[in-house]
């Protein structure tokens, strides 16, 4: 059920490869107990050009992620930082990484095996 959503500027992905971020990542949100293993779904999207941070062409990553309503602040602060803690590990040059988590509303929220 948790997305994660990965946007990042291309040119990291020379770095180190995207399987590996996804891998890194999916870890990182199973390992804080806060969801099953199975159902931690994780994409990326690079970006060549059409971006900018802080008004220039600068290397960044930002994860989105999306969560069903239920957790604790305390519980989000700490998978964001977790989060950002093991990219900072795979990507100690790049100064732009960051993550919001937003919640899933369980009453509006629908998938194929509910209707």
């Amino acid at each position: 059920m948790p997305h994660f959503v990965i946007d990042c500027s291309e040119d990291i992905l020379n770095e180190v490869d995207p399987k590996s971020i996804l891998i890194q990542v999916h870890e990182t949100a199973s390992n804080s107990a806060l969801f099953d293993e199975a159902d931690i779904k994780v994409r990326l999207n690079s970006f060549k050009e059409n971006y900018l941070v802080g008004g220039k062409k600068e290397p960044f990553i930002h994860v989105f992620a999306n969560i069903m309503e239920g957790r604790t602040t305390n519980q989000k602060s700490s998978l964001s930082k977790e989060i950002v803690s093991a990219l900072k590990t795979l990507f100690p040059s790049i100064p732009f990484i960051a993550i919001n988590i937003r919640d899933f509303e369980k009453a509006t929220y629908c998938n194929k095996s509910m209707v």
